[in-house]
């Protein structure tokens, strides 16, 4: 994100960051569905000005729709950035990102999805004290995070690019997964729901994420408490095809206790 004039430093007297600030906007604008500037800077305390610059630079990275004295969120079917979706719940990512990293063996074939979540997971697995591990997966970004790692044997199916996620999908990334198998997937998702199961906007990556499933002996979804009880258009599997969830400790309860029910390894983190 660019920043603007009005921060000449990226640090500000309530002690954030720029962009973790600027996430921890995006947090309350989808949770609130609606947030006003005075509110902001009263929030963290800061001034009108700064706030307004931080919605303008949101808007500009379409992120948020700006309105006449505050902001709302995109609509449901449309899609934040990579770059932006960075922002959001970073240190939940960064402790499930590390739980995750503990369940890496050496010698294994891993199986990383696209995602936020999973991309903190590939920068844990650069520092892995580890001889060698095959690692396939569909996105650009996380092959180029480990593209210069010793012990990785990079692995990638082809596939058309979605450029808001830097995601390789569609028949040729299915088809290129048919010959191989894995010991663990690792899946991001973008909603989880015990009754419907896992889900994606996106037809073609849940078809993508259904072949990674299949080849998979054990499945990982790797989601902050922000992605339970959402419901999406594709659902990519039940959850009697997921062994684990790793999410943060603020996960509900009900969802937690339902999803152990049935039969899914809950790690909060």
């Amino acid at each position: 994100m660019a920043d603007p004039q009005a921060e000449t430093t990226p640090v500000r007297s309530d002690g954030l960051l720029i962009d973790e600030r600027r996430g921890l906007i995006l947090d309350l604008v989808r949770q609130q569905r609606r947030v006003t500037v005075a509110e902001l800077a009263e929030r963290f305390k800061t001034s009108l000005v700064t706030i307004r610059a931080d919605l303008a630079a949101l808007a500009a990275d379409g992120a948020l729709v700006r309105t006449r004295g505050g902001a709302l969120p995109l609509r449901d079917e449309e899609e934040l950035p990579i770059d932006v979706k960075q922002t959001l719940n970073q240190e939940q990512k960064q402790r499930i990102a590390a739980a995750a990293a503990r369940l890496i063996r050496d010698g294994e074939t891993i199986l990383l999805d696209s995602g936020t979540t999973t991309y903190a997971l590939a920068c844990q697995i650069r520092g892995l004290a580890l001889t060698g591990i095959n690692v396939i997966t569909n996105a650009l970004n996380i092959a180029t995070v480990l593209a210069p790692v010793p012990h990785v044997n990079l692995i990638m199916p082809g596939g058309q690019l979605r450029q808001q996620s830097f995601s390789l999908s569609g028949p040729i990334a299915v088809n290129a997964l048919s010959g191989l198998n894995a010991d663990r997937l690792f899946l991001g998702v973008d909603s989880l729901d015990p009754e419907i199961g896992l889900m994606t906007p996106y037809l073609q990556e849940a078809q993508f994420n259904a072949q990674m499933i299949r080849i998979s002996r054990q499945v990982v979804a790797v989601a902050d408490s922000s992605k339970l009880m959402r419901r999406n258009l594709s659902v990519i599997a039940s959850v009697d095809q997921l062994h684990m969830l790793i999410t943060d400790s603020a996960a509900s309860p009900e969802t937690v206790e339902e999803l152990r029910r049935r039969g899914v390894e809950v790690v909060l983190v």
